[in-house]
């Protein structure tokens, strides 16, 4: 086993052959997401890359028909109904107060009646005022009970309108009381990160099991004794003085060297992870849109550049009047190679078919 070898096994993994929407969310279990778009958001930017003819927007587009839901795995996402049924009932952090229970009970009343509701229509019915966020701003205190019930499983989001969640409730299912079916159900969970995430360093697996406590805090107690079980049941490596961890049986990564050219989004499985990110490719890739802009290195939104299963650069695009804007940056140099050329055409090519709608191609 060589760093090599762990490279091609990380790209391989979970850039899978491009399929359709459904068997792609299946194939992954978990999708990450994030609002920001630049050049779109990070749900998309993922799925381009795994599902055939995929346009920005496709999930959202598409979500009431399909078996996923927004909610919290080892990030806020989206998760397939196999993989949200192994998170739930979920509790919360703490019991509600006396009084934050009526409010519930009166909000499951309402949407219940209504069958499903914007956070609009809700403030309209009661107001409850204002609380602060979790980035110490002042939110509706609606929105935010809202976002409390989807969290502990009471509600769930049927769409969005204008990027708002809309609401409706879910009935909550009898709770996993024996102790072989929890453990059944984390190990399920483990292999849903081990699907997207591996090869994972040691350090790193140990971070992700342990985040687990966001999608499971009913079972927050038990996730070092799932990550005692995980490491026993994995392959393990030293390479390099690391030791890695995946999957045992999984099959040896490709010989030959993908010429596509890709530019991933910092969410994508295959980045997401900066520790292993830095330890395959040897530099450090840096999210910096919430950086002050005196001090990005790589820019607002860099999209990290894999070529030959290799992370080799970045880019940052734009759209203006129409067209695509990349600006270009290489850890070294850029590749001389006509075939990284015609593939880096490609990809912007692609780009653009994904982002653009019809009448500006």
């Amino acid at each position: 086993m060589t760093l090599d070898d762990l490279r091609r096994a990380a790209v391989a993994r979970t850039l899978l052959e491009p399929t359709s929407l459904p068997r792609a969310l299946d194939a992954l279990g978990f999708v990450q997401a994030d609002p920001i778009r630049a050049p779109a958001r990070a749900q998309d930017l993922t799925l381009r890359h795994r599902v055939i003819g995929y346009r920005a927007g496709d999930l959202e587009r598409r979500y009431a028909d399909l078996d996923v839901h927004e909610d919290v795995f080892v990030n806020y996402g989206f998760v397939t109904g196999a993989v949200h049924a192994l998170m739930h009932p979920r509790g919360g952090p703490a019991p509600w107060t006396a009084a934050r229970g009526r409010h519930v009970r009166a909000l499951l009343e309402f949407i219940r009646a209504r069958g499903s509701v914007h956070p609009r229509e809700v403030d309209e019915h009661f107001s409850h005022g204002t609380v602060t966020n979790y980035w110490g701003g002042r939110s509706n205190a609606t929105t935010h009970l809202l976002d409390a019930m989807h969290y502990r499983g009471l509600l769930r989001v049927v769409r969005r309108d204008a990027g708002i969640r809309v609401y409706a409730a879910r009935e909550r299912q009898p709770a996993a009381r024996e102790a072989a079916t929890r453990q059944a159900r984390l190990d399920a969970l483990v292999d849903v990160i081990l699907r997207n995430y591996a090869p994972l360093p040691a350090a790193s697996l140990s971070m992700l099991v342990r985040r687990l406590r966001y999608a499971v805090p009913q079972w927050s107690g038990e996730l070092e004794r799932t990550l005692a079980r995980t490491k026993r049941r994995l392959a393990r490596a030293r390479v390099d003085g690391v030791e890695w961890y995946w999957p045992a049986g999984d099959g040896t990564p490709p010989d030959e060297d993908d010429e596509a050219v890709r530019l991933l989004t910092p969410f994508d499985p295959i980045v997401w992870d900066r520790r292993r990110f830095e330890i395959l490719w040897g530099w450090a890739y840096r999210f910096e849109a919430y950086t002050p802009v005196s001090q990005r290195k790589l820019g607002y939104y860099a999209l990290p550049l894999l070529w030959r299963h290799r992370v080799i650069g970045w880019a940052n695009v734009a759209v203006q009047n129409g067209a695509l804007r990349p600006e270009f940056g290489y850890v070294a140099a850029a590749p001389r190679d006509r075939v990284f050329r015609r593939g880096l055409d490609e990809e912007i090519d692609r780009l653009r078919i994904f982002l653009l709608p019809t009448s500006a191609r």
